[in-house]
């Protein structure tokens, strides 16, 4: 149970993190995708604008929160991993001897 926790934790805060950096990275892409080419003035309508930028910030906090989220468990599978042969490896602490002499 403790794994799962830790994986949850790995996978969450990964997802958090991953929204983040869509969240400050995504308007810049978006803008420069959605610019035009030329330095032309273009007509458009306001509102449908409004909702595909909307949108596509949605999706790019989505993806950037999925991604995190995988990346991370992977690192928590490592971390995890690490942890379970480091607990192996270590003997556990024998008890001193009773002295022939007591």
């Amino acid at each position: 149970m403790a794994t799962l926790k830790t994986l949850l934790t790995f996978m969450l805060a990964g997802a958090f993190i991953g929204n983040v950096v869509a969240s400050f990275t995504a308007p810049y892409f978006m803008a420069w995708y959605n610019s035009t080419s030329l330095a032309t003035e273009t007509v458009c309508n306001l509102p449908e604008v409004v909702r595909t930028i909307s949108s596509d910030l949605f999706r790019a906090q989505l993806i950037g929160s999925g991604i995190g989220a995988v990346a991370f468990l992977v690192l928590g599978i490592l971390f995890v991993r690490a942890r379970a042969r480091k607990q192996r490896a270590t003997p556990p602490p024998t008890a001193p001897t009773p002295s022939a002499a007591a």
